[in-house]
């Protein structure tokens, strides 16, 4: 799996010290447009930029320069996908319009995102006919969970320390019931209820007993 982050998700992660799940769940890639690291990062999270910076040197998260995006002959497809979704979310949070257009420009499949408020990002994805697939730091921990890189305890533990590094004041209960009703209850998209019905034939695993087991941890 490819991931497009947002701003966001890149402060609460490192600012709780777990990044590594970025690396462990889209380990074929993560990657941010420069603009969030050169001006977004730079007002809002410079107290891990330092550690950021350490990663795109180690080659953990690759930065898609102006230049990059020429050299790739797609530089005019993500100054449109970023026309497009200023009109769609304003130009409030620039950070999620870069991280959309990016992932949309590149043909990434995820999207990571924490703005989940009612016209952001995430929610909008979930009604959109768009190829790209929304996931908080949240959902990346159920899938972490799910392919079995962390236990159930583990778990619990991360969501609270990123819950707390960064004032969240998120509940795991509702957050793991929100996933359940998106990929299986009442899925905005069938889509979604596809591809994990893929990731659990893929690892060979129980989806309702795996949820139920973490489900009791909380």
């Amino acid at each position: 799996m490819r991931a497009s982050l947002d701003t966001n998700v890149i402060i609460h992660l490192y600012k709780a010290e777990l990044q590594r799940i970025l690396f462990d769940v889209f380990d074929d890639g993560v990657f941010i447009y420069e603009q969030i690291r050169k001006i977004e990062l730079e007002n809002h999270g410079r107290e891990v930029l330092e550690t950021v910076d350490a990663d795109i040197e180690a080659g953990k998260i690759e930065i898609y320069t102006d230049q990059k995006l020429k050299e790739l002959a797609i530089y005019k497809i993500f100054e449109n996908n970023c026309k497009e979704n200023r009109m769609l979310y304003g130009s409030g949070d620039l950070g999620e319009v870069y991280a959309i257009s990016l992932a949309q420009t590149l043909g990434a499949y995820s999207l990571v995102t924490d703005d989940t408020k009612q016209g952001g990002p995430y929610m909008s994805l979930l009604q959109f006919e768009d190829d790209v697939m929304p996931f908080t730091f949240v959902d990346v921990l159920f899938l972490r969970y799910l392919i079995g890189i962390a236990d159930a305890s583990q778990t619990v533990r991360d969501f609270n320390a990123v819950n707390m590094a960064s004032e969240l004041n998120w509940s795991l209960r509702s957050q793991l019931s929100k996933f359940i009703i998106r990929f299986l209850k009442d899925p905005y998209r069938k889509e979604d209820t596809i591809w994990i019905r893929e990731l659990e034939k893929t690892h060979g695993i129980n989806l309702k007993d795996k949820l139920a087991n973490l489900s009791k941890q909380i």
